[in-house]
């Protein structure tokens, strides 16, 4: 059926237990939200993976189903767990624990976008984030947990790729002897994962001759923990790729070569499917 929280797309024939998805490259503004904030129309995408939902679009063809969200994270953050409410935003939350990502405006309902800029001049009341998380978290939730169970139980196992992107100033900190990855690749660690999965991952983005690293700066938030159960034979990665390697961050277009980078990824893409494709002459789940 119809959902106003996601897309998805399917392959004509699941042959892989491999999920893609992408969270955060939804763009549908409501136009409520965008006359509440105090932001213009390019300041309140800054936060947005903007181009992921187009970068990834062929998994289909290689027999995975992407599901992508279609509102945007500055409002509401489907990678926070819905409880992650900001007492200084939501008006009638107490304030239970400390959490660095709430304090920092940065909880399911964002208080603020890329800069630390805010959204909003007031407060907004907690009924409306009560909706938000009704009407998009948990349908775009309730969709990736059943693809990951149904690829358990055709395949034995499910193993998500988160598909994120990042702002080029925050691979900084990750740089190497003056050399950035162009592409993180976040398991927490080791937690959400099976290292032969992983392994198999950046193996993919190395055969494309990108540059890879793990954990550094962007380990996985909110869904890699959530949905990382490898003891249950379900596996989460989190990807995410330099955004100036396909748009101008500054006007959020893409660069003229967006379709040459988008091959690119589109071969790393089948080399990925074919990670959770059954092996030759075995049954995908006994």
């Amino acid at each position: 059926m119809p959902s106003d929280a996601y897309s998805i797309a399917l392959p004509q024939r699941r042959t892989t237990a491999v999920v893609f998805a992408s969270p955060h490259s939804g763009r549908a503004y409501p136009e409520s939200f965008l006359a509440a904030s105090r932001l213009d129309s390019l300041a309140i995408r800054s936060s947005e993976d903007a181009f992921v939902d187009l970068l990834w679009d062929r998994a289909p063809d290689f027999g995975a189903p992407f599901l992508t969200a279609l509102a945007p994270r500055a409002y509401v953050d489907l990678n926070r767990a819905p409880e992650e409410l900001d007492p200084a935003l939501i008006a009638g939350v107490r304030r239970i624990s400390q959490n660095p990502r709430v304090s920092s405006g940065l909880g399911v309902i964002p208080r603020v976008v890329a800069g630390g800029r805010a959204i909003y001049s007031g407060r907004i009341p907690i009924e409306d984030a009560h909706d938000r998380i009704s009407t998009y978290w948990r349908p775009y939730h309730d969709r990736l947990q059943t693809l990951l169970d149904e690829s358990r139980r055709d395949f034995g196992m499910g193993i998500l790729i988160d598909c994120h992107s990042m702002p080029h100033e925050a691979l900084d900190q990750a740089s190497q002897n003056g050399t950035r990855p162009e592409i993180v690749i976040g398991d927490r660690f080791g937690a959400a994962a099976s290292p032969r999965i992983v392994e198999a991952v950046e193996a993919a983005f190395v055969a494309a001759g990108l540059r890879v690293a793990r954990n550094n700066p962007f380990a996985g938030a909110y869904i890699t923990q959530a949905y990382g159960r490898p003891s249950r034979h379900q596996h989460a990665i989190q990807v995410e790729v330099d955004r100036a390697l396909y748009m101008d961050e500054t006007t959020l277009t893409l660069r003229p070569d967006f379709e040459d980078f988008k091959a690119l990824i589109t071969g790393v893409l089948s080399r990925i499917a074919a990670i959770g494709a059954p092996q030759a002459g075995q049954l995908a789940a006994e």
